[in-house]
């Protein structure tokens, strides 16, 4: 029987994650996130919204998208 490794973050500070939205026509919330929390139960992660608030977020199965930092273009 195969062992199951510890689970790793999906997600490092400074990625982005993207939610889409539950509604109709609504466009997805993007955000920055600040820091990853490990619990037995998955990662959640301290987010800092595009609209400037902060919040903690734990994504059910393929609600999120996360980008890595090293992928997100330069803003100019």
């Amino acid at each position: 029987m195969a062992t199951k490794s510890p689970s790793k973050p999906v997600a490092r500070p400074g990625d982005r994650i993207v939610v889409e939205s539950e509604r109709v026509g609504q466009p997805p919330r993007e955000g920055e996130i600040l820091e990853v929390v490990e619990s037995a139960v998955g990662p959640s992660y301290e987010i800092r919204w595009e609209d400037g608030h902060q919040s903690s977020f734990r994504p059910a199965a393929g609600s999120a998208r996360i980008i890595p930092a090293r992928k997100v273009p330069a803003r100019r």
